[in-house]
């Protein structure tokens, strides 16, 4: 039956998708990712709580919290919390076997491996990636190591993308699309946060740079995947609904919380990156690194419980204002609330950084939630009149995202998902502007390594900019425009032999010598009469005389088509093609005495 399905949709794209606009072909596309995502994150999610109903229930006899869109149960209770080091090392012997025998790409938090597939290995993911991180990932969470279930969701699903994009027989750079959605679906539908999901595909790429062309088929992707979990799981926010009122008093309260947020957010790849070089020197084998990393992080854990996992109950805790729940082992509560962001950082980076298995965007948020909180503190004895009642649950919610919003170098994805994880869109301004000034502050850090910080530093993206002799040649130095139009009053029948005669699939419409817009083959192939005027699209980018070719090779490439209409104060020139930009920087290089085969 798979196979049947499979065949159907090569035989659909290799027939009809090379055709379709770009709309249509991923709205296709999307939806092929966002099902495989949609039951990609639910067979991980699943495979979580089956290891932790082994390793945590059975084994260690612990329940610990767990937030409001998940069973909302916050109890603590450990049988044996002396065996804690134990289990979570045995976690790491398992998660470290699976990950460094079969495929070693999927040691580490996942999304980084995803990033560096998209950037640097033309969207190549190996599918024995998928079963493995599923697999050594939930023996790493559900064993109670610190880590998150969002990096490896990503990486799972940018390898079903990958691989979907193989058997379908695309192009490269359609197979780097399908990683990225993978990425935004994955993360989107396992933390049901689908807008932020669709946004983080575009955003997670770059440290400060988007990917726009993923934005569309990824809102399509999530909106699926988040659809088939939640149709599982159900619909409710993982932190419920946080409906306490906004108070503009407290803005400036919210930009100190962001400024420490951010100082925090460059401690955190700090920490995990040396941690994760010292166990690469390591002269011992890859398969006892996970194992020493856990066990370093189970004895932590026995003094503070709560990094164990993805730590979303404790969360949920904080975000309610039930502190007195938690464990405290004898230790005053204020020393565990100001201590756990940073074992958090030293429980993950140990856990991770040693060849571990699981996310780093869940432990972030962790870590961002007690800074929050402890600020919220803070300031509620300062000024008890303006904090007040359950009000330092708002500073949980902007610590959350402002932390991870800095360390991540997402801000706009972080923003909308941790909206949609709590359902406190109220806190959107406080939200902004903590997040942008973590982000500012944190400057070039990032927990991703693999990110790069625009699209011209990309591998993806090398055939786009590398002309630099472009930036120092003008429209005007092609010195005939090409006089193709089209009158909005023909018939397009018309359009369509201009088009076949000059081997375009569009041509500028224009009227008395003004440009209006342009047609397109794809709108009118099937069409045997009408005018042009009825399917002319207006708004099309065109270039001035004076502009670079680098500028008009931009507008081409983004727009994807091989001309660009040559406009100056409404008054149509012409057009400018590739065929004419590539003649004269050829024409350049051959005067500098380059060959033409040295990209310049």
């Amino acid at each position: 039956m798979f196979a049947t399905f499979i065949k159907n949709l090569r035989n659909l794209t290799e027939r009809k998708i090379s055709n379709y606009p770009y709309f249509g072909k991923w709205l296709i596309l999307g939806t092929i990712v966002g099902i495989v995502a949609g039951f990609g994150a639910l067979g991980f999610y699943y495979s979580i709580k089956l290891s932790e109903d082994f390793f945590m229930s059975y084994l260690l006899g612990m329940s610990t919290p767990h937030p409001t869109g998940e069973g909302g149960n916050l109890i603590y209770n450990a049988v044996r919390p002396y065996l804690i080091p134990i289990i979570v090392a045995l976690g790491g012997l398992i998660s470290g076997f699976l990950v460094f025998k079969f495929a070693p790409e999927a040691e580490g938090h996942g999304t980084d491996a995803a990033i560096d597939a998209y950037h640097r290995k033309q969207g190549k993911i190996r599918w024995r990636v998928i079963p493995i991180k599923t697999f050594a990932s939930a023996i790493t969470i559900g064993s109670g190591g610190s880590a998150g279930r969002e990096g490896p969701t990503a990486q799972i699903a940018a390898g079903i993308g990958s691989l979907m994009a193989d058997l379908l027989k695309l192009s490269v750079e359609d197979r780097r699309r399908m990683v990225a959605i993978g990425i935004g679906a994955g993360i989107g539908t396992i933390f049901k946060a689908p807008i932020g999901g669709a946004l983080l595909a575009a955003e997670v790429l770059y440290r400060r740079d988007l990917q726009p062309d993923v934005i569309y088929p990824a809102f399509v992707a999530s909106a699926i995947g988040y659809s088939i979990f939640g149709s599982f799981e159900g619909f409710v926010p993982i932190f419920g609904y946080y409906l306490a009122p906004f108070n503009p008093l407290r803005l400036p309260m919210y930009a100190v919380l962001g400024l420490i947020c951010g100082l925090l957010a460059i401690l955190y790849p700090k920490i995990f990156y040396y941690t994760h070089d010292k166990f690469k020197s390591l002269k011992i084998s890859n398969y006892y690194k996970p194992v020493i990393g856990a066990f370093g992080a189970g004895l932590l854990a026995l003094l503070f419980p709560e990094i164990m996992g993805t730590g979303y109950g404790w969360i949920q805790m904080l975000m309610e204002g039930k502190l007195e729940l938690m464990p405290s082992f004898g230790i005053p509560l204020f020393v565990i609330l100001l201590a756990l962001p940073i074992v958090k950082i030293i429980a993950t980076s140990l856990t991770i950084a040693s060849g571990g298995s699981g996310g780093v965007f869940a432990p972030g948020m962790f870590i961002g939630a007690f800074i929050g909180l402890d600020v919220g503190l803070l300031f509620q004895y300062i000024y008890p009149t303006v904090v007040h009642g359950n009000v330092v649950g708002a500073f949980v919610i902007i610590g959350m995202l402002s932390f991870f919003g800095g360390a991540g170098k997402v801000p706009l994805a972080v923003t909308m998902m941790v909206v949609e994880m709590t359902g406190g869109l109220q806190l959107l301004p406080a939200a902004m502007i903590a997040v942008s000034i973590s982000y500012l502050v944190s400057g070039n850090y990032t927990i991703y390594h693999a990110q790069v910080p625009t699209r011209k530093d990309s591998p993806a993206h090398a055939g786009e900019y590398n002309m630099p002799i472009l930036t120092n040649l003008k429209v005007t130095d092609i010195e005939n425009f090409r006089n193709i139009s089209i009158h909005p009053d023909a018939d397009v029948k018309e359009a369509k032999a201009l088009m076949t005669q000059n081997s375009v699939s569009s041509i500028p419409v224009s009227n008395q010598g003004h440009f209006l817009g342009a047609i397109y083959m794809y709108d009118i192939y099937q069409l045997n009469g009408g005018t042009v005027r009825t399917f002319m699209k207006t708004g099309v980018p065109s270039i001035k005389p004076n502009a670079s070719l680098e500028e008009a090779w931009e507008i081409m490439n983004t727009n994807k088509s091989t001309w660009v209409p040559v406009v100056l104060d409404g008054a149509f020139l012409g057009i400018i093609t590739m065929t004419d930009i590539l003649d004269v920087y050829k024409s350049k290089l051959k005067s500098l005495g380059i060959s033409g085969e040295s990209g310049g």
